[in-house]
């Protein structure tokens, strides 16, 4: 399915639309107001344009910009950002300082953060249900503090503007959201996370982001189809 923007066909990017890593290439383009249009894949299958344009890791989401194709979601991000520097406000922050810390923690967040929710959604059975909960808890603890300190009082990790590492985390909020609904739990809460609380209310209402974020009762639905297929998820063929 190929959901269009009044492209002329110079910005396409395949994904799927329950994919945190597809949301970031969406928010960037927004955020730059690119064009584009929106090739979706289908679950458990690979299209031949999708092998075609990144034949080494055969996963989306992919930008075709052109005649070139960037894949990996966070280069693609960084590529946008770049490729389109002189429309919309920057998504990387100036000062290499500053970008070397945004990267430090979407790092984290990838690599650390994401895993144990992941595992939970997935229904995987690789430790108790609680450590893993736990482990995303005490993440958002340490993410509060990143953003304290990395938004010097402004509404986003980027200041004034969503930015690089916001977009690296906030794709993964509606997925946290459907974890909090299907386990009962509350991950982020304005007594345990009040910086980050605030954050999720205005980076969610974004214009940017708001149409991007799926559906929590969709993603529900979406994570029981993952569970009941969770083989072709962990080993797609």
């Amino acid at each position: 399915m190929t959901e269009k923007k009044n492209s002329n066909g110079e910005v396409k990017l395949l994904g799927a639309w329950p994919s945190p890593f597809v949301i970031r290439a969406r928010i960037a383009l927004n955020i730059k107001s690119v064009e584009y249009d929106f090739i979706e894949e289908t679950f458990g299958k690979r299209s031949q344009l999708l092998l075609k344009s990144n034949p080494v890791n055969k996963q989306i989401p992919v930008l075709i910009h052109g005649h070139k194709c960037i894949a990996e979601s966070m280069i693609i991000v960084q590529y946008i950002h770049e490729a389109w520097s002189s429309s919309g406000p920057p998504i990387l922050p100036s000062l290499p300082y500053d970008r070397a810390i945004a990267r430090f923690w979407l790092t984290y967040i990838d690599d650390k953060w994401f895993p144990p929710l992941k595992s939970i959604v997935l229904g995987l059975d690789t430790e108790p249900i609680e450590e893993k909960l736990e482990k995303v808890r005490e993440g958002l603890v340490l993410l509060e503090d990143a953003f304290n300190k990395i938004s010097k009082g402004k509404d986003f990790f980027g200041g004034n503007q969503i930015g690089y590492l916001d977009i690296g985390f906030g794709s993964f909020l509606a997925w946290l959201k459907t974890v909090e609904v299907t386990e009962g739990v509350s991950l982020v809460h304005e007594t345990t996370t009040p910086g980050l609380a605030k954050w999720l209310q205005k980076f969610c209402a974004h214009d940017a982001v708001k149409d991007v974020l799926p559906p929590i009762d969709k993603l529900i639905a979406f994570s029981k189809m993952l569970r009941a297929n969770v083989d072709l998820v962990i080993n797609p063929k």
